[in-house]
């Protein structure tokens, strides 16, 4: 017999197949009893014998090679989980800093942390922009766990990671009418947590139509901003709204929150209040208007296409949120040119 051939074969990180789905129900789990984050973390070792005689080739534990027929690849959406593969696990109720951090529990009585909705954004952009690795057992350096959950915690200033599971005690439940900027959508699989179990940041409807949102979520490989169907892309109607008990509308509450003036406030043009006149906005344009029309656009749902939390320089995004909303109001053509007049001032703010 001639001497055993050692190979390393690493599963398909994000596969469908038979074969993919195969190994992660039997590859080994880590010692907490929680698969990790996936299957690519896992080697299998794989020893290939040539038997002078017959030709045949087997797989230590595995039997002979034709026990695992190659099956075909499902189709991948871009940028996502294969649809049968368990969401994002997520770690326990946990302190900040992990076990050597405060404790989780909060002292009795103690009021939330009251955050705006424009704070819930911006905190959770910071994790994008850091593209924070996703990680059940990992804490980013203010103290969250790097998971769903703990995405969710952190963008809610809460005073401890949270989990799918308890989520829901410092939230209300909502419709999907009521939905706005810093709720969350979420599916906690009370049977199995970690089969399903997830949960999102509401940043607001792509359009019009409502069946399509821009969702701020903690999943792997690393903290992601993406336009997502409405509920989800798998599992879409076990997905549930909910609102943060300490959401402040309209105040901020630390350094950092929102600081725009009231929505009437600022000059009057066309007999519009509020609005600033059209030289305010486009190419070159640099005031607090363009801020406060931005984030006005994010409120409204139409803010998908901001990188980062809108700015005092006018920009691509800045056109194209606008032209979104003029859409939206049915315009075509030079009405919906992407650029606020006062009538797109008017049903923008009123």
């Amino acid at each position: 017999m001639e001497t055993p051939v050692f190979e390393e074969i690493e599963p398909a990180s994000d596969c469908d197949c038979a074969g993919c789905r195969h190994w992660r129900r039997v590859l080994p789990h880590s010692p907490a009893g929680r698969a990790l984050a996936h299957p690519a973390a896992y080697r299998t070792l794989v020893v290939a014998t040539a038997a002078a005689s017959a030709g045949a080739v087997t797989a230590l534990g595995a039997g002979p090679a034709a026990a695992l027929p190659a099956a075909a690849h499902a189709p991948q959406r871009p940028g996502g989980p294969a649809a049968d593969e368990p969401g994002t696990p997520q770690g326990p109720r946990a302190p900040l800093h992990g076990a050597t951090g405060r404790p989780a529990a909060p002292p009795a009585g103690a009021e939330l942390a009251a955050v705006t909705r424009t704070e819930i954004i911006d905190r959770a952009g910071t994790w994008v922009a850091a593209k924070v690795p996703y990680s059940m057992t990992a804490y980013w350096s203010d103290g969250y766990r790097q998971d769903c959950s703990g995405f969710v915690s952190m963008a809610w200033k809460l005073p401890a990671n949270e989990w799918t599971g308890s989520l829901a005690t410092v939230a209300d439940r909502i419709t999907k009418e009521e939905l706005e900027p810093g709720d969350i959508l979420l599916f906690h699989n009370a049977s199995d947590p970690e089969e399903g179990s997830h949960v999102v940041i509401f940043g607001g409807w792509t359009d019009g139509t409502h069946t399509a949102y821009t969702a701020y979520e903690q999943t792997p490989p690393h903290t992601r901003r993406l336009d997502t169907p409405y509920a989800y892309w798998n599992n879409s109607a076990k997905y549930l709204p909910y609102r943060y008990k300490g959401v402040a509308a309209g105040k901020a509450s630390t350094a950092g929150a929102e600081q725009t003036p009231p929505e009437t406030a600022g000059p009057a043009s066309h007999g519009v209040a509020g609005y600033p006149g059209r030289a305010m906005f486009g190419p070159g344009a640099d005031n607090p208007h363009v801020t406060r029309l931005g984030r006005r656009l994010v409120h409204k749902g139409f803010g998908t296409h901001y990188t980062k939390g809108p700015g005092p320089r006018w920009g691509e995004a800045d056109r194209r949120g606008v032209q979104a909303f003029q859409r939206a109001q049915g315009w075509r053509g030079g009405a919906a040119d992407g650029h606020p007049g006062p009538e797109t001032w008017r049903r923008l703010f009123s």
